[in-house]
């Protein structure tokens, strides 16, 4: 204890002067160190604001492309039940989005059992040496039946995922899987049953029309019915869903230097047998341009948050997790600059000039003009 006070007393910058000899002193090396700590967050508060950002705001003309990057992670919903949609109000969908989209199935300790860019789904057969009909309990190949969802006479539905695909065209709840011989031969409800107690992350982008919309998770695949949006979810014999989830992220366009991206690690824990989880964000466009000139065109987006659970046992909407955003029509313009050099290094040499030789001689009490002098600093 002895030696750490010591050392203390040696930190002291400005020991008192009595006659010919110093006095140092552990107050005075508990200062020297408080007012180095101020120092440094001083020098560190000018450099920052020596590099600062020019906010400017004007109207967001432009008629392109939004892109939305996300990284969500459903601990308790398998990656069989889960489907991505999108759409917007121009009257543009997008069921069931598959194409850049990566699913990891993972199990109740967050570990990847598989990656996966794709459902629930034998392999394409090759086309047909059979017509419909057929037995389905050999290796040849064949053209199965769509089961009355075919459009044409030649089309085939050669695998389970087909067949759900044909129905979910024709707007057919698909409500016995084990009815339908390929999904049978399939096992798809076996699998259903095997990937019990997983979990789902999903990860990738969309690219969809700069234009109000939504975009949601939720299970089961999604039709129109009645001009009303659906989802198909007898197929996989559950009363509930738990729809508990995590955004790793949840971007809009590329990051630039001070973005902040509100639903980042945001986490839900579901209560009830059923939820609809709605997230309600506003997108800023937004353009930041560095010191060299390169200009980023990205988004910055503000959040409103809703949950529905449900009520006596029944939710009376769709479960899932949705994001509905809209566009403001204000875009913000963030210009990197750099203020006078000659002002940063004034108020550099000031924090760390301290007080001359001369007052040290003529002041008795330099400790308490030394922090006097860091708070007027500091103040100012």
């Amino acid at each position: 204890m002895e030696t750490l006070l010591g050392k203390m007393r040696s930190l002291d910058a400005y020991p008192k002067i009595n006659e010919d000899f110093y006095s140092r002193t552990l107050s005075g090396g508990v200062i020297t160190l408080v007012s180095s700590f101020f120092m440094l967050l001083l020098f560190i508060s000018e450099l920052s604001s020596y590099l600062t950002y020019l906010d400017v705001y004007g109207s967001d003309s432009t008629f392109n492309h939004l892109l939305f990057y996300f990284d969500v992670t459903f601990p308790a919903l398998p990656c069989s039940i889960v489907s991505l949609d999108a759409m917007d109000i121009s009257g543009e969908q997008h069921l069931d989005v598959r194409h850049d989209i990566i699913k990891r199935r993972i199990d109740a300790y967050g570990n990847i059992i598989e990656t996966r860019g794709d459902t629930i789904g034998a392999p394409k057969i090759e086309r047909p040496l059979q017509r419909h009909g057929g037995r389905l309990d050999h290796n040849e190949t064949y053209c199965g039946s769509c089961y009355g969802a075919e459009v044409a006479d030649d089309d085939c539905c050669n695998n389970c995922e087909e067949v759900r695909e044909a129905y979910r065209k024709k707007g057919w709840a698909l409500s016995d899987p084990d009815s339908i011989d390929q999904c049978k031969r399939e096992g798809f409800l076996q699998k259903i049953k095997e990937e019990e107690g997983e979990g789902c992350n999903l990860y990738g982008f969309l690219d969809v029309n700069k234009v109000a919309g939504n975009f949601h998770f939720a299970p089961g695949k999604s039709f129109q019915q009645s001009n009303v949006h659906v989802h198909d979810l007898l197929a996989f014999q559950k009363d509930s869903f738990n729809l508990s989830h995590k955004i790793n992220s949840l971007s809009f366009g590329d990051y630039f230097p001070g973005v902040v991206n509100p639903l980042d690690r945001v986490q839900w824990t579901q209560r009830t047998p059923n939820a609809m989880y709605q997230y309600f964000l506003k997108v800023v466009p937004t353009v930041f341009t560095d010191v060299n000139g390169h200009a980023i065109h990205s988004n910055q987006f503000s959040v409103t948050e809703h949950v529905k659970g449900a009520e006596l046992g029944r939710l009376q909407a769709l479960p899932g997790v949705f994001f509905f955003y809209d566009l403001s029509p204000i875009k913000v313009t963030f210009t990197e600059t750099h203020v006078s050099f000659l002002h940063f290094l004034t108020n550099v040499c000031a924090i760390v000039g301290g007080p001359s030789e001369r007052e040290r001689e003529r002041h008795t009490h330099t400790h308490t003009h030394w922090v006097f002098a860091c708070v007027c600093i500091f103040m100012s």
